[in-house]
């Protein structure tokens, strides 16, 4: 019976890795996967997942299954991640996160007798814009049209250019992060102090190692290939903002008091706790009075509160249904006994925990390399962390986080993932020849971070 299982688990994932890869729908592939194993399971006498309450027969707790991990994660995280997302929409709107990439790449420009070392210097800044703009794809697009000119006409090539400015999307970190949501969420710890605590002590010193492995890799292929000095762009090219450049800010804004009302500093006696949802809500209502300030018309910025309302949306279409239908995906894998036999199966060849951390990170690499997004992978095994660490007494803390980076890092290594085609795509270069170049940082990085936590 553990065999037919095992055969069963590993054809469902090969079958779903093979959908996903193939452009399916993401959410569709990981719920009906999931209700398979859960049936498959029903039939093989090992039954279902714990839920809170069941309706009394097998064939309608599928579905209400599914009910109560939408009713969790929508009421939950989901919430939270949607008006993440609709702050995103409306300071696009607004034209401040516009603002923020100028004012943050306009040092740049003063560093063209360092053209290898200017590139690198764009990794940090859009790390801390990625943090503020947590989309990949969107903040790809916006230093496709400010910095990629600069870089340019520094004398780089375009696949040198766009591969910093891919490295910017390798960390997903910070609270206003999808990824921080559902991490924090399965370890139990509000998304400030994950942030705080474990995802910026790694991710700093990794993000040094990124710089000084893409500044060699970078010159040495521009010089191996002829590609330097290929494209001189004229002063025509200029990245224009229409909002003020104080408007630069309001992305900020949310990071900002997010750190200053968190416990983790106690700045405030009694204490001032504010969780992230509420801190975009603040910050977005803000942005509506700072419009109204410039614009002197009510009507008109009170209408565009539907942005923000339309961006929630989109977001429950997209992300929140992922984090549901990943969830289901997960509870099919436990119910078939797939964490069971993973713990065996490393017993048995001797793995310690950090051994089963370090399979689990470099499978959701390989999964995000395949089916280019850091979420559905994140979101099909994260969920299994908390019982993992449970059965192996290991830090699950360590083991999400490692995941967490791997997923965003092998997105960047994949030629089929949004990033990756749009920045390519507006440079005139091949998806496939992006993600080789990104292909030897992403791994030294990853490598880099078994070091650090094996060390520290």
């Amino acid at each position: 019976m553990t065999i037919i299982s095992v055969i069963i688990t590993l054809v469902v994932i090969a079958a779903v890795a093979y959908l996903l890869t193939n452009k399916y729908n993401p959410q569709a592939v990981l719920l009906s996967s999931g209700l398979l194993m859960m049936v498959v399971a029903l039939f093989m006498g090992l039954g279902l997942p714990e839920m809170n309450k069941s309706t009394g027969l097998a064939f309608f707790d599928l579905f209400a299954m599914i009910k109560e991990v939408l009713a969790d994660k929508g009421a939950k995280v989901g919430l939270m991640i949607m008006t993440i997302g609709g702050f995103v929409a409306y300071m696009r709107h607004i034209g401040a996160s516009d603002a923020l990439v100028y004012v943050s790449t306009k040092p740049l420009k003063y560093m063209r007798k360092f053209p290898y070392l200017a590139a690198v210097c764009v990794i940090p800044i859009g790390q801390f814009l990625f943090m503020c703009t947590p989309s990949a794809t969107g903040l790809g697009l916006l230093l496709m049209a400010s910095i990629y000119p600069v870089l340019v006409r520094l004398g780089i090539s375009k696949v040198s250019a766009v591969s910093v400015i891919t490295a910017c999307t390798v960390f997903d970190m910070g609270p206003a992060s999808a990824n921080t949501a559902q991490a924090s969420h399965q370890v139990g710890l509000e998304a400030v102090q994950y942030f705080l605590q474990h995802q910026l002590p790694l991710t700093v010193p990794l993000t040094v190692v990124l710089m000084i492995t893409y500044y060699f890799v970078n010159r040495y292929y521009d010089k191996k290939q002829g590609l330097q000095d290929e494209v001189p762009l004229d002063d025509a090219d200029e990245f224009t903002v229409d909002a003020p450049l104080y408007y630069a800010f309001l992305p900020v804004m949310p990071l900002v008091l997010l750190m200053i009302f968190t416990p983790t500093f106690e700045l405030f006696d009694p204490p001032i706790t504010l969780d992230t949802t509420t801190a975009m809500l603040i910050c977005t209502v803000t942005g509506m009075i700072f419009e109204v300030v410039r614009k002197r018309g009510v009507k008109k910025v009170l209408g565009s509160m539907k942005i923000f309302w339309e961006g929630m949306g989109k977001v429950f279409a997209s992300v929140v249904t992922l984090i549901v239908c990943a969830q289901m995906f997960s509870k099919g894998l436990i119910s078939l006994g797939f964490i069971d036999h993973l713990v065996s199966a490393s017993q048995s060849l001797g793995l310690s925990f950090f051994g089963v951390t370090i399979l689990m990170t470099v499978m959701i690499f390989f999964a995000s390399m395949l089916m280019g997004s850091g979420n559905a992978s994140f979101f099909s095994f994260g969920p299994l962390v908390p019982n993992i660490a449970a059965q192996l007494g290991g830090d699950k803390i360590g083991m999400i986080l490692s995941m967490q980076l791997a997923s965003s890092m092998g997105r960047a290594t994949s030629p089929i993932a949004g990033v990756i085609i749009a920045t390519s795509d507006l440079a005139g270069i091949s998806s496939f020849d992006l993600a080789k170049r990104n292909l030897i940082p992403l791994i030294t990085g990853l490598v880099s971070m078994f070091v650090l936590k094996t060390v520290f």
